[in-house]
């Protein structure tokens, strides 16, 4: 099972709000940016990052029903910002591998550890 949804309160209310500025600057971490469902706002989420070939897999460590992930699978992307730039994502899509074989061997474990078994994978839009 992955993270306890009171956890994802706590972060989403204080943690996030710490970790988004540094986030999008280091290796293997981001901030996505989507828009709300039901709102409209915008917010801006910190997520583990990697590359999958030619698309960007991002750990749902809080698995795939979280408002976030609802967010860009129904609006069909999202703004990925990583070292410092802003990509577009497109065509997201859901996946599940128990063993994280994509992830280096210490995210591996973690994820493992959290049964954290659900992935993003996103279709980055090439810049003007």
């Amino acid at each position: 099972m992955p993270l306890p949804r009171t956890m994802a309160r706590v972060n989403k209310a204080v943690t996030n709000r710490i970790t988004t500025p540094f986030a999008q600057l280091l290796p293997g971490t981001a901030v996505v940016e989507h828009r709300g469902r039901r709102s409209g706002r915008i917010f801006r989420t910190p997520v583990l990052l990697f590359e999958a070939g030619d698309d960007l897999r991002i750990a749902l460590t809080y698995g795939a029903d979280t408002d976030w992930v609802r967010n860009v699978c129904a609006a069909g992307g999202a703004v990925v910002h990583t070292r410092g730039k802003a990509v577009p994502v497109t065509a997201p899509r859901l996946g599940s591998d128990a063993q994280a074989s994509w992830a280096p061997l210490p995210v591996r474990v973690a994820l493992q550890a959290i049964g954290a078994h659900d992935y993003l994978d996103c279709t980055p839009q090439p810049a003007p």
